[in-house]
């Protein structure tokens, strides 16, 4: 069985959840867990639980933000952009953000953000700075996306925490000169607000505001 968990996303200057990330997860012997496999479920599936999640938290009548993590199998599927515009259809007035968890190739980029842009779906880069979405590889699809989020919790883990604050400081500077808005990952605790606050960074998601919480009745 398969449900989104939900992470909030916070504007710190409202003061306001505005949006929430879904999370993927897989019971196993009655415990949630991350998937092997994100495409063994089909994105059409995966786009039925979103509605479902949306329909229980009520975004169609908040009009917050739903973002939807895609990795490169399942960007790539020929249904992809088809199953993304019905769903945000369904979705409306909710916003959707879709974030891409691995490097696209430009042309890709140009494509997704050609696309979704007509349907008023927002294109987020996921991990900046991490796995394969180093500088380099994404430089030349900048002027194509919308958002850029920076993890602490993959330094962290990796034990690389002392590499945060000047990555950070690299990664806001890159969506001030590009104007894309920045969410900032990994808020733990009241220092790390504050160091974000002291940055100018305002959009925060992390354990600080709320573990990702299971939405009920939204199982498949």
């Amino acid at each position: 069985m398969y449900r989104f968990f939900v992470q909030p996303q916070v504007d710190q200057q409202r003061k306001v959840v505005f949006g929430y990330e879904l999370l993927l997860r897989q019971e196993t012997n009655g415990r949630w867990s991350v998937p092997q496999s994100f495409t063994a479920l089909s994105l059409d599936q995966q786009a039925q639980l979103l509605e479902r999640v949306a329909g229980q938290l009520k975004t169609q009548v908040t009009n917050q933000t739903l973002a939807l993590n895609l990795n490169r199998e399942q960007a790539e599927d020929e249904q992809m952009l088809g199953t993304i515009i019905y769903l945000k259809k369904r979705l409306n007035p909710a916003a959707l953000t879709i974030e891409l968890t691995e490097n696209p190739t430009l042309y890709e980029a140009q494509k997704y953000s050609l696309f979704f842009h007509q349907y008023g779906i927002k294109l987020s880069i996921d991990d900046v700075g991490t796995g394969s979405n180093t500088y380099e590889k994404i430089e030349s699809i900048l002027p194509f996306v919308d958002q850029i989020k920076f993890a602490m919790q993959n330094f962290r883990s990796s034990g690389e925490a002392e590499r945060i604050p000047g990555e950070l400081a690299f990664w806001h500077g890159v969506a001030q000169r590009f104007h894309l808005e920045f969410i900032l990952e990994g808020i733990e605790d009241e220092r790390d607000q504050a160091m974000a606050e002291q940055r100018g960074i305002l959009c925060y998601q992390g354990y600080y505001y709320g573990k990702p919480y299971l939405v009920e009745d939204n199982a498949v």
